[in-house]
């Protein structure tokens, strides 16, 4: 069994923040594959399928960003898995519009989100970083991932996440590499990354 979490703060005021790209995510695995529901558990919202043979629940925590972990927590030792069942969809400034890294383990770059994920949890879950850009500046952060997708970003947001939810069955199954280049050459189709931009995941 494997554990999708998209982070995101909850309320419609946040839905198509820059934070919120995790729940973006995981919204559309969800439509696009035809699972259950949402339904309110473990701090958070979750829903069920199957991917690729894989069993797999979807959880949004709905306890603000910096509280993500007590949602993962609670869900993690209810279905008695390890943090490496644990796969966190969450924005990422460090890397272009468009594109995205699978890692396991490392840094939380200050993301309030994993850092909260880590404290609960542990350090050793796969994230599935999804590039937001940057606003150039280190004070206009705060205000950057807490403001909407602008509208040139839409086909670009739309793009990625009908990739990674097309191509979830190879994270469901532990073909992080496989999913990281299907879905960059798909962006590259599509003219939002730049050839030769793909690359292998981080460990």
């Amino acid at each position: 069994m494997r554990l999708f979490v998209g982070l995101g703060n909850p309320g419609a005021k946040y839905t198509r923040n820059r934070h919120n790209i995790g729940f973006m995510a995981v919204d559309e695995i969800a439509r696009r594959h035809g699972f259950s529901p949402w339904r309110r558990r473990f701090q958070g919202e979750t829903s069920e399928g199957v991917l690729d043979g894989e069993r797999v629940i979807l959880l949004k925590p709905t306890t603000y960003m910096n509280e993500s972990g007590r949602a993962v927590q609670e869900a993690v030792n209810f279905f008695k898995l390890s943090s490496g069942d644990v796969t966190v969809f969450h924005d990422e400034l460090e890397l272009p519009p468009a594109k995205l890294r699978v890692k396991v383990g490392g840094g939380i770059a200050g993301h309030n989100g994993l850092r909260s994920i880590s404290a609960h949890i542990g350090n050793e879950y796969r994230r599935v970083r999804l590039g937001i850009g940057h606003p150039g500046v280190k004070e206009l952060v705060h205000s950057y991932v807490l403001s909407d997708f602008v509208k040139e970003d839409a086909a670009w947001v739309t793009a990625l996440c009908e990739a990674m939810a097309d191509n979830a069955g190879l994270l469901a199954s532990g073909k992080d590499s496989t999913f990281q280049n299907k879905v960059h050459l798909v962006l590259q189709g599509k003219g939002f990354l730049n050839k030769g931009e793909a690359g292998e995941p981080q460990n």
